[in-house]
């Protein structure tokens, strides 16, 4: 079955947490928290501005996303859980790109 968001609403799929401490303790599924990070699969054409143009949502499918935690509508589809929310309650698109090095300055004399 396939899922397509209405307006700007975003379909997230939670990212997967570790269920082992580095000491090498499994935590049971009751004692974790659920990631407030995942990947967008599916987004809306986006919401209507004043004059009834509509104004394209700032994420795309497969960026991977902060959203807070209690945002969100938890669906089943497929036997997949996955989240419905809209555009605003995601704060921020994660970047996975290396830092720039900082440049070296003069040396004092």
């Amino acid at each position: 079955m396939k899922l397509r968001p209405l307006n700007d609403r975003v379909l997230i799929k939670r990212a997967e947490e570790d269920v082992k401490t580095a000491g090498g303790i499994i935590i049971p599924d009751t004692a974790t928290e659920k990631p407030m990070q995942g990947i967008v699969m599916g987004v809306g054409p986006g919401a209507r501005d004043e004059k009834g143009d509509r104004v394209a949502c700032a994420v795309q499918t497969g960026d991977k996303v902060l959203f807070g935690k209690w945002s969100g509508t938890e669906v089943t589809l497929d036997g997949q859980e996955l989240l419905i929310m809209n555009e605003s309650d995601i704060m921020a698109v994660l970047v996975d790109k290396p830092a720039k090095k900082a440049k070296k300055g003069k040396k004092a004399a």
